[in-house]
């Protein structure tokens, strides 16, 4: 159960669920990896808060549960999850550029710490903009930093970068340049990180994903997180308290 939670709360973010679907179009023209990139990057997010509610399936191979999160997020600064279960709140998660912090009330246990575990755990490096450009439907990476092969793949604009070890690739529609997948395989130790975009909604702030299906694998075991997206506002101004309750053992994430 400890992972139910530590996960969800970390991976979960509430967009908003759509009333139309962002038309997306197919990739036809030959394109420079520098071009896509160029293109990419012209979706703004253009926000200060956001605030959102979402429903998620977790699974591992052992378990699978059905959660609600209330999501709270200050851009580029931090990100508040609460995580439902029947309406009461059996874990939160409070994380920051430096420091990931959560607590579950299945075992009252609590995690301190920065992001170590979690890249272990996933099998690749994480650290506070990753994991929120990954919620929001950016490229995880800074693509401006690195050299790619650009292709077309099933008719999506497709970025793969050079190195032999960790495997990145990135795909595109070829409308808005949205991602709709991200990889990162690294081969030698089985692990594989996935996520995918199936849709999108345009909002006057950002153009975000109407749902994110996120697939894990290392050779500890796999999981899936699938998130559908009830509602959301931008730019309140909003509270981030997160304490934990006495009485709570730390853990760590191996």
């Amino acid at each position: 159960m400890k992972r139910v939670f530590a996960l969800a709360a970390i991976l979960i973010l509430a967009s908003c669920k759509p009333k139309a679907v962002l038309a997306e179009a197919k990739a036809k023209d030959v394109l420079s990896a520098d071009s896509i990139i160029e293109n990419h990057y012209k979706n703004k997010k253009d926000f200060r808060t956001l605030y959102g509610k979402a429903a998620a399936h977790y699974e591992d191979e052992d378990s699978s549960q059905n959660v609600n999160a209330e999501i709270k997020i200050k851009k580029d600064e931090k990100i508040l999850i609460s995580i439902r279960v029947l309406g009461i709140t059996m874990a939160k998660a409070l994380i920051t550029p430096t420091e990931v912090r959560y607590y579950e009330k299945i075992g009252n246990k609590y995690f301190e710490g920065d992001y170590a575990g979690l890249s272990r755990w996933l099998g690749t490096d994480l650290d506070f903009n990753k994991v929120q450009n990954l919620l929001i439907g950016q490229a995880m990476d800074d693509l401006t930093k690195g050299s790619y092969k650009a292709t077309i793949d099933d008719k999506l604009y497709r970025l793969q970068n050079l190195d032999p070890i960790t495997m990145k690739a990135f795909y595109f529609e070829g409308g808005k340049f949205l991602v709709k997948q991200q990889q990162i395989i690294q081969s030698q130790q089985n692990r594989m990180l996935k996520v995918n975009y199936p849709n999108y909604t345009e909002y006057p702030q950002a153009a975000l994903p109407s749902g994110i299906d996120i697939e894990a694998s290392q050779p500890k075991g796999k999981i899936k997180i699938n998130i559908d997206y009830n509602s959301a506002t931008f730019n309140e101004d909003l509270s981030f308290p997160y304490s934990v309750p006495e009485g709570y053992d730390r853990i760590s994430i191996d």
